[in-house]
């Protein structure tokens, strides 16, 4: 023990002697352990810890499918869920549930809360008790029971104060009186991560019951409900599968439904976190590789270090010291080097985890779970162990075959005793040299691949001009408006103040408004085609008022936009986009054609407008259809406003006017048209910025590298270069001599960079957009910087060589 802490105390000692370089490798360590403690901390949250629900390993979704018409994942109905519930042999527990949007009145502002109407085996499964009161109950999952509710831990506090007496007491929703029958334990939480709903929602906060009547299996059509279901023991997510494979072929069947038709059972963790897999596993590689060109930048610098004190080690060994004495004195000093950096380490992953929260790119669930906790420490530590001992390694192997007779001899001159300009005899640090400017190049190519395709989705046209434009939604729920005219009327009365506010151009409303993350999409016919068997025709469906499309500033192609008179009692008319007119009449004008749902009620097309990007840039949706909102209403809206110079100001007004027409009315989700664009960007802005930030940092320590090895050479080969400049050499000859060294490890690093790039870049494939995964030109652009760097680290110390004096260096000798 006392050996140990002997160790400690010349580490301590040897790392205090030169302050500035100890700074420099702690510093670089922190940024390569705090990247890794970073994303280790992302990937334990969401990869490797488990959903904070009981045996969440058991727990699945069950999603319909029908990719021959592009639909990927699509909710499915009530009948679907009751056949699926008589005839499987996998599950052990189901529940049916639906997202909804409700109003909460009764109180100074109407209140807009998220809901789910839901089966009582729901909360069950999912672990929920309650605080106060009880949860649904299964009778309740039959009508005629009383209207009852169950409030969140987190509505509780914050809109009842923590009311004790709550249970038992009525609350409005949407109009309708509900009683409260519980109030959910703290810490329960239930999101669109766990059950993706069809429009925009946060959490949970009220649960209601959901009946199923005798008639719910001939229900086949809305299909807008989640399926949760828990597997029987035993029973894996592909037995599942293939039991639910055989009642999608019998509802396909049934139905006649769409060939491609199927359904399919995803785990609920993979549904949380499988669309962010990728780009995790992607950021951690790339942390990895940050922390080996760390561990290399480090482990160069201690060889540049432990050159000078080859004297120091050959006394030692002379003096009976064996190696095994050293390498552990040697490997104590890296050791203690590399727990510094980790220490360091954590406040910078606590700093990027930080940049992570603001970024917030929108895709990472449970984002508020992500912490450093005791696993993350744990991580944090074997990483700067392992580190320790990795870059310790090269310049403990140094130390043990340090030639005892050559070093003694040297005299003063120990830090000579490598011998000269020559790389041949330091073929160590080369190797490490060329191994950063690999490593810095793989991740280099990867944020340029990155980032050009971020560029290019930039430029990507919307299809509608985002600037100046105030968006928000608008529930009108309630008694007074179950009836169509009544919803009319009322969005009609809103849009005539807004219109007339100072600073507004143009405002509508729309059912589905784009980048909002909310769907709409159905069957329908079209005049002239018939779907060929086995294949059924959906289309988004929207609704919107008259000048919606101006607001917006939507192109309009042929025919006209909705007018006033296209009321309820007139001829049914609908607006389509030039996909829909292209792919139905390609020659023709879709002008005049006719849509139904119901064949007693054909719908005249009167416009094509421009497509829009309604579910993100990088995303080409369905052909779409736009019905006039005096048509088809719709009870939730989203209202938008083109202001002619700030949208935001606009906000304050713009609500006070919905208020005054019913102030019982919901408002929420106000937000700029802008924010949305660049919020649906977050994804790639987010993976580009962090893969971006890693890679400078990566060219920064290759840039050092190079820079210490070829400064090394240089005070290495003093004597050789004043033998040189003796003998008639010009300083552009040894500029030369120096750079061309530098540039070999350079063009040996760039040509295994490219190769490692090569592979490595394919995983990548399915996060770029409008850019190959082997990009030519990104290639070459990036191989060009690092060469530039690279040359630029190797000029400066072979402009020093030229300052050599001969008379000095050879005196020295």
């Amino acid at each position: 023990m006392h050996s140990w802490l002997q160790d400690f105390r010349y580490a301590l000692r040897m790392l205090r002697k030169n302050v500035g370089l100890t700074l420099v490798m702690v510093a670089s360590l922190a940024i390569g352990i705090g990247a890794n403690s970073a994303i280790f901390t992302v990937v334990d949250a969401l990869l490797l810890r488990p959903l904070p629900y009981p045996q969440p390993d058991r727990l699945a979704a069950v999603w319909l499918h029908s990719p021959g018409i592009g639909i990927l994942r699509d909710w499915p109905s009530p009948g679907q869920y009751i056949d699926i519930q008589n005839e499987n042999h996998s599950f052990d527990r189901m529940a049916l549930a639906q997202s909804r949007s409700f109003t909460l009145t009764g109180r100074e502002q109407p209140e807009r809360v998220d809901g789910m109407l839901t089966q009582s085996g729901l909360l069950q499964m999912l672990g929920a008790r309650p605080l106060l009161g009880r949860l649904l109950m299964p009778e309740e999952d039959k009508p005629g029971k009383p209207a009852v509710v169950i409030l969140s831990d987190r509505l509780w506090k914050r809109l009842f104060s923590s009311d004790a007496g709550i249970v038992g007491k009525t609350i409005t929703l949407n109009g309708n009186p509900f009683t409260v029958a519980g109030v959910l334990q703290r810490g329960f939480m239930l999101n669109a991560e766990v059950m993706p709903s069809e429009g925009p929602m946060d959490k949970v906060d009220v649960f209601l019951p959901l009946p199923l009547g005798a008639d719910a299996v001939k229900n086949r059509g809305d299909e807008n409900y989640n399926i949760l279901v828990r597997l029987k023991p035993g029973v894996s997510v592909p037995q599942a599968q293939a039991d639910i494979d055989a009642i999608a072929g019998r509802i396909r069947e049934k139905d006649k439904r769409d060939r491609s038709f199927g359904m399919h059972v995803e785990g609920l963790q993979e549904q949380v976190v499988g669309d962010v897999r990728r780009a995790l596993l992607v950021l951690l590689g790339s942390v990895a590789l940050v922390l080996l060109i760390a561990c290399a930048n480090v482990a160069n610098l201690l060889l540049t270090r432990a050159a000078g004190r080859q004297k120091e080690v050959a006394i030692r060994t002379a003096l009976g010291a064996g190696w095994q004495r050293l390498v552990r004195q040697l490997l104590t000093e890296s050791i203690l080097l590399a727990v510094l950096g980790g220490v360091a380490g954590l406040a910078v992953a606590q700093a990027i985890l930080s940049v992570v929260r603001t970024m917030n790119p929108g895709n990472i669930p449970r984002l508020e779970d992500i912490e450093i906790n005791a696993a993350v420490l744990v991580f944090t530590f074997g990483v700067s162990l392992a580190t320790g001992i990795l870059f310790g390694l090269a310049p403990a192997w140094r130390a043990i075959q340090v030639d005892l007779n050559t070093s003694l001899k040297a005299g003063g001159r120990s830090g000579q005793s490598d011998g000269g300009l020559r790389l041949g005899r330091n073929r160590l640090r080369g190797l490490l040299v060329v191994s950063e400017l690999a490593l810095s190049l793989m991740l280099l190519i990867g944020a340029g691949l990155l980032i050009r395709s971020f560029v290019r989705l930039q430029r990507v046209p919307p299809g509608f001009t985002a600037d100046r434009v105030l968006t928000m939604q608008v529930a009108a729920n309630g008694a007074k408006y179950r009836q169509d005219k009544a919803v009319v009327q009322f969005y009609q009365e809103i849009e005539s103040r807004i219109a007339r506010l100072p600073g507004v151009k143009a405002e509508g409303v729309v059912s589905v408004l784009p980048l909002t993350g909310s769907v709409g999409w159905g069957g329908i016919n079209v005049e002239g085609y018939a779907p060929p068997p086995g294949q059924e025709l959906q289309v988004d469906i929207r609704t919107a008022s008259t000048d919606y499309f101006r607001a917006m500033e939507i192109p309009l192609r042929k025919g006209r936009f909705f007018l006033e008179h296209d009321t309820a009692d007139m001829p049914r008319v609908v607006i389509v986009d030039e996909t829909f007119a292209q792919r139905f009449w390609p020659k023709g004008d879709a002008i005049g054609k006719h849509l139904w749902f119901n064949p007693k009620k054909p719908i005249t097309i009167v416009g094509v407008v421009g497509v829009v990007k309604q579910y993100g840039l990088d995303t080409d949706g369905k052909i779409a259809t736009y019905f006039p909102q005096q048509q088809q209403a719709d009870n939730g809206m989203f209202l938008v406003a083109r202001a002619s110079s700030d949208a935001a100001a606009l906000s304050g007004a713009v609500v006070r006017e919905i208020h005054a027409v019913d102030p019982g009315v919901a408002v929420y989700g106000i937000r700029t048209m802008q924010d949305r664009l660049y919020d649906s960007l977050a994804r790639q802005r987010f993976a580009s910025t962090m893969l971006g930030a890693f890679a400078a940092f990566a060219l920064l320590l290759a840039a050092v590298g190079i820079y210490g090895v070829m400064s090394y050479l240089v005070t290495q080969g003093t004597h050789d270069l004043g033998v040189r400049v003796a003998l008639g050499a010009r300083p552009g000859n040894i500029v030369g001599l120096v750079v061309r060294q530098g540039m070999e490890l350079a063009a040996i690093g760039i040509l295994a960079g490219l190769a490692g790039s090569v592979a490595l870049t394919r995983v990548m494939a399915s996060l770029l957009f409008g850019v190959s995964a082997t990009d030519a030109a990104t290639f070459v652009a990036v191989a060009m910087l690092l060469a530039a760097v690279a040359f630029a680290a190797t000029v400066i110390p072979a402009r020093r060589a030229t300052r050599v004096d001969p008379m000095v260096a050879l005196r020295e000798e």
